[in-house]
This record gives structure tokens, sequence and C-alpha cells, in this order.
């Protein structure tokens, strides 16, 4: 649908509703929390690729999802707080259409009251000793257990779950102790009870921490909670964005953001610098340091802002900010001493997000394969003429035909997707021209995405690497380049599975002026298209099958889209008109069954193999003991299976990795740039899923 048409149709069916507030009524939470349901209700019936009545058994779903996005764990409300709740979920329907809100108030209500009451049992149980030696046992899978029935076997919960982290780290401190003991004879050795005592002060300091990231949470964060657990009825992937939460995704999807470049998290109460984005305002400035403690906060000479005990994402408000301005941070160094640094904004750029090249070749030179990894389908939402990922794959391409190679790896391992814009000009790059993916709308309609483009940017063999994390926009190009038989497809059983399109809708943008005084209100994200290979067939929920399947750590376990509570349902539709290109993967019988013979030769998949049973195997077994001895025994009994496990992905292969002639212009230019590019390269040389690539690619090569 057409935004300018979109931004009309949501404008009327909220008219009505809006008009019926006065301006003064906006300070009152509740009526700006209703107005937001009639919003994100009206944009969910009208333009959802698969729009649900709301009725009784939409309410028991938003009442399941809630509940146990409320209460994961178990260890915060009782069974009489959840049936109190499922009296009233029958309500949660007729309230969502008039746009009310009792239910949450309701769960608002008693999921603080119960916050408050189990705040205090974790002081007064981490107060006193653990008895180590009672046989007892925790279990740590909450859907093995039932909510509590009264406060006391809340309490019982709380103490379980303490002991088995108190227990795991005197576990650790003790094995430690004996390691550094057998280097050393001048550690002092400290007893039981000593390092027992240091655990529990651990452990207490963790959820004094929790609690206070709990307590800042404010009403509109549980009411943005509540709201996406409406949404996520529709679909998993419709979600309700506020402001500070679409403005992360953003940045996630670009790859830049305005302000230091520096990576912040929460610490006894301070905003702790735990990274400097090398290039970054920060990095260049050279006076803010990684364990930097960030106490105050002024906009250039204004009057400083104290963000002790202060919300992470309300401090990170006030230290980014618009290119060119300055911003100036009170620290605590780590000698105790205090000092004021100035940095002037900047864009910030994080490189880990976009697309970049090596060279592979084996001793004898014989081959020489490109290597592209691209972590995600970035583009600029916010600046069209910004970076985005179709151009740099281009530029790359561009690149290694210069340096002449003979084919190429295009590493789609945990990639999760993007924009489909891109993916289909990428498409593009492979083949002559024609359909690269098909997509359908809700109305029913089939549109088919091509390429038009007669270039053919890379006309050599190609493997597409792959895994069960790949997903989305990944799907798309390598079903493409699979069904045009333009590529071979290498990876994990299958990949996540996630076969529908979303598109933003930013609230305030189609809000007229006159509501200006109720933004920001958000945005939500919609499934509003589904998206089909050229062949007719859906990914949602299968994937896509490599042509060629090695083992990983997943293998055993179930994974992905058809895991997720309401996803869409598979279905196909007919093939789009396409030419199967006809000289890349000839003999691929031969080539699939010389790299089984491979992998099932090599030490090193059979032994992932073998940890992926043994992981599976470890994930079932969810009871641990908080009895010391059977626990300790069960630990050495891991470590010793683990131990087989160890060297894997630690030991070089035989490949040669080198980076781009004209990259290494830029890159010997900064240090700190050249010492990352190394440990990237370093890394690759040890991953043996692109060495199989490579065994792979010779062969095609050599056809």
């Amino acid at each position: 649908m057409k935004p300018k048409i979109l931004r009309y149709l949501i404008i009327s069916l909220i008219i009505s509703f809006a008009l019926s507030f006065c301006r003064s009524s906006w300070q009152d939470e509740n009526k700006k929390n209703k107005f937001l349901i009639s919003l994100v209700l009206s944009s969910l019936e009208n333009y959802h690729f698969e729009p649900k009545d709301i009725n009784d058994d939409f309410a028991e779903k938003v009442f399941k999802t809630y509940v146990l996005q409320l209460d994961y764990n178990k260890r915060l409300l009782l069974q009489s707080d959840v049936d109190k709740l499922e009296k009233i979920k029958y309500q949660i329907d007729d309230e969502i259409k008039d746009g009310n809100s009792n239910f949450f108030e309701i769960s608002y209500s008693i999921a603080e009251k119960r916050l408050k009451n189990v705040e205090d049992y974790f002081t007064e149980i981490l107060e006193k000793p653990f008895d180590f030696n009672k046989k007892e046992e925790f279990e740590t899978d909450p859907e093995e257990r039932n909510y509590a029935y009264d406060d006391k076997s809340l309490k019982e919960v709380w103490r379980k779950m303490l002991k088995n982290q108190a227990l795991r780290k005197v576990h650790f401190y003790l094995e430690k102790q004996e390691k550094d003991k057998k280097e050393s004879d001048t550690v002092k050795i400290e007893s039981f009870s000593f390092l027992e005592e240091k655990s529990r002060k651990k452990v207490l300091k963790t959820y004094k921490d929790w609690f206070k990231r709990m307590n800042q949470l404010e009403k509109k964060d549980r009411f943005n909670l509540y709201l996406n657990c409406i949404t996520n009825v529709f679909d998993p992937h419709t979600n309700y964005y506020p402001p500070r939460e679409k403005e992360n995704f953003d940045i996630s999807m670009s790859g830049q953001l305005e302000g230091i470049g520096a990576t912040l998290q929460s610490s006894d109460g301070y905003i702790k610098i735990v990274r400097i984005i090398t290039g970054s305002p920060s990095w260049k400035q050279g006076e803010l340091k990684n364990g930097d403690l960030i106490t105050k906060v002024a906009q250039a000479d204004g009057e400083p802002v104290d963000v002790i005990d202060m919300r992470l994402d309300d401090a990170v408000q006030l230290i980014r900010g618009k290119k060119g301005t300055e911003v100036r941070l009170t620290v605590k160094k780590k000698d105790g001493s205090y000092k004021v640094i100035p940095i002037i904004r900047d864009v910030v750029v994080i490189e880990t997000t976009y697309a970049k090249s090596s060279l592979i070749e084996d001793k004898d030179k014989k081959y020489k394969i490109a290597y592209i990894d691209l972590p995600i389908f970035y583009v600029d939402f916010k600046n069209s003429g910004g970076r985005r990922c179709s151009d740099d794959i281009e530029k790359e391409l561009k690149k290694i035909n210069d340096e002449n190679v003979d084919a190429l790896i295009l590493d789609l391992r945990n990639n999760t997707g993007g924009s489909l814009n891109d993916v289909v000009k990428i498409g593009g790059f492979f083949i002559k021209d024609g359909p690269i993916v098909q997509v359908k709308t809700s109305n029913k309609k089939v549109n088919v995405l091509k390429d038009n483009d007669p270039r053919v940017q890379f006309d050599k063999p190609v493997v597409v690497l792959v895994n069960s994390i790949s997903a989305s926009a990944s799907e798309i190009l390598a079903a493409a380049l699979q069904d045009y038989k333009r590529a071979i497809i290498i990876g994990s059983k299958s990949t996540f599975g996630k076969g529908t399109v979303q598109r933003f809708v930013n609230f305030d943008d189609i809000l007229p002026p006159i509501y200006d005084y109720m933004k920001p209100t958000g945005s939500i994200k919609l499934t509003t298209q589904k998206f089909y290979r050229i062949d007719g067939h859906s990914t949602q929920l299968k994937g896509v099958t490599p042509d060629i399947i090695l083992p990983d750590n997943y293998s055993f376990f179930e994974f992905g889209e058809k895991e997720q509570d309401f996803a869409i349902k598979w279905d196909e539709i007919l093939s789009a008109n396409y030419v199967v290109c006809t000289d890349y993967l000839k003999n691929i019988k031969r080539i699939k069954k010389n790299s089984k013979k491979r992998s099932k030769k090599n030490k090193d998949f059979s032994l992932i193999y073998e940890s992926a049973q043994f992981l599976k195997k470890r994930s079932e077994d969810t009871k641990i003991s908080l009895n010391y001895e059977k626990y300790k025994k069960n630990e050495e009994k891991i470590e010793k299976i683990s131990e087989k496990y160890k060297d894997l992905f630690t030991k070089k292969t035989d490949l040669e990795f080198s980076n781009l002639k004209i990259d290494m212009i830029e890159i010997e230019k900064d240090t700190t740039i050249l010492k990352s590019r190394k440990e990237w390269l370093n890394a690759l040389a040890k991953d043996i899923y692109v060495k199989e690539s490579f065994s792979v690619l010779k062969e095609l090569i050599d056809k």
C-alpha cells in the first residue's frame, strides 16, 4: 500500500477516537495508552498480511503470551495471581476494541506488588550460609515448574535459585584455587566457608543490580510489553516500537549513529565505558578510556545532569546527539580522580555491520578464491543517499574481479536479513536477468521482483554459506541462487525459516500537526507480505535446505521460525518464469558425494556432530543437584566429556588468508583497524566450514 493512502486511512480510523479527547487529557497516561491501543489495532486490522478476529480465542492467546512474558521464570507471580488474571482474560478482546486497558492495569498492580514482596527475599536468604551437604535439587526449566501457591513456596523457589547460583560460584572459586595452587606455591588457600561467603556476596550484588533495573522500569515500559503481546498474536515479527527502540533498530540496520562512539553499560549505579569504537569522536578525542565511570552529562556549557543511578537508556539519550554538537562528560577515572571531557559528536560508523572481503589461497597457490562476509542486509532508512549493502557488495565484487579470482564464497551465516530491495539487487549481480523473489500481499496478489539489469557482476563459481540463524533476506538470496543453479548452498540442516516481509509505520509521520502534543507515539513494524522462492515454494517455517549439509552445534535442536508461537503457515504458489543457469554446477552429484566423504573423514566435523549430541543431552537435563559433592562429580563428568571438544575451531586450516591489495591502502593507515583485520583473518583461517567451501569450489573450478 502506498504511504499516502496508508496515512489517510489510518487517520480516518483514529480521528473520531482522537477528537473525543481535549488537549489536557493527554496529561493522563491512561488516556494516551487508550489512544495507542486504538492506533495499533487499526494498523493491525487493516494492513497486516493475515488480519485476526478480535474475539475470545484471540484474548486467550494474548493472555497466555502476556503472563509468560510477565514472569517467564515463575519467580514473581503466585498461582492465585495467574488465576485472578485468568478470570478476566475474556475481557481483553473487548477492551482492545474499545481502546481500554483495564486488564493491563490490574496485571500491572499485581506485578508491582509481587516485585516489592520478593525484593525482601534475596537479602534475607543470602544473609545466612547455605548448607551444601543437604540432598536437594533445583528445576532450572520454568516450564517444568508450577507457579508457587503462596509466599512461603515462592520464597522456597528463590532460596533454591539463589543457592544454585552461589553453588556455581563456590565451585568456580575452588576449581580456580586448585589450578592456581598447581602453578604456584605462593597461592593463599581460602577455606570453603570463606569462598561460600564470597559467593553469596557476589550473588547479592547481582540481584541488587537486577532489582535496581526492575525498579527503574516505568509503567509505560510494562504497557509496551502488553502492546507487543497483542501484536505478537498476529505473528512473531509484528511489533510495537517505542521511539527509543526504533532509533536503536535504525542504528542496527544502518551501522551508523550520531554520538560519541562508546559502548556503555550500567554498573553499580554508574554508566561505565566498556568499549571505544575505533575512529569515533571519543577515540579521536583520546581522553575517554575503557573502565571510566560517567557521573554527569552536560550539553556544551549547559548545566550538568547527574546520571548516577539513572536508567541506561535515559543516560544514552543525553549522550547521543546531533553531529557537530558538544557533550561534556564528567567521569570518574580508575585512580579515583574526576575529569570533565568535552567531545564533539559526529557520525559513528559501526564497521562490523558492513560487508568486507578477503582472498583465500591454498599452499600451492593453484587456486585464488574470494571471500565476502555480509553480516546483515543493511540500509540507512533515514537517508536515501546513505550507505546500503547492495552498493557495497557491488564494489566488493569489482575489487575481487580486479584480483582475478577463480571463485567466491559469500558468507551469510548469522545474517538475520534486512532490506528486500537490496537482496533483489544483489541476487541480480550473479545472473543475467530474471526474477529473484515472489511477494504476495494481503489481497493475495503476487508480484514478481526481478533483476532487469543484463550485467553479470560476477560470473564465476559461487558457494553461499548459511546456518540455522540465516533468515529472511539471507534465505531469499540463497534460495534464488539455488533455484537458478547458480551457486552451491552449504550449511546446517536448514536456515531459520522466516518467509515474511515487514514494513514500518511511524505514527508520528501519519498524525496531522494538531496532534503534535501527543508525540512521540512510536512505530509499528507490520508483516504486510509473504515472499516465495521463484520455484513457488515458501521459505516460511521450512527455510532453505542446503545442497551440502554440514554438522553444527545446533544439529539436534529444534530451531527457527517453526518454533515461534503464532508463526504464519507454510504454503506454495505457482512458479515464476525463469531460466536455470546451465554452466556453473556441472557434476554437482559427484561434488556433493565427495563433500560428504570429506566431512565424514574429517575429525573436526565428527567431533562437532558428537558435541551437538552432547549439548542436546545436556539441555534436556534441567534438574541441578544442590549438594556440592554430587554437583562437583557431575561437573567433573561434563568437563571430562567436554575435553574432547576444547580444541574445536582453534586449529588453523592449511589455507592462507589475506586482505585485498586495494583495501590494504586504507587498512595500513590505522594500526587499530590493521589489528582488527589480522584477528578477523586469523579466525577465518580456523574456520572449517570455509575450508570445506574452498574444497567444493576447487572441484567446480576444475569441472
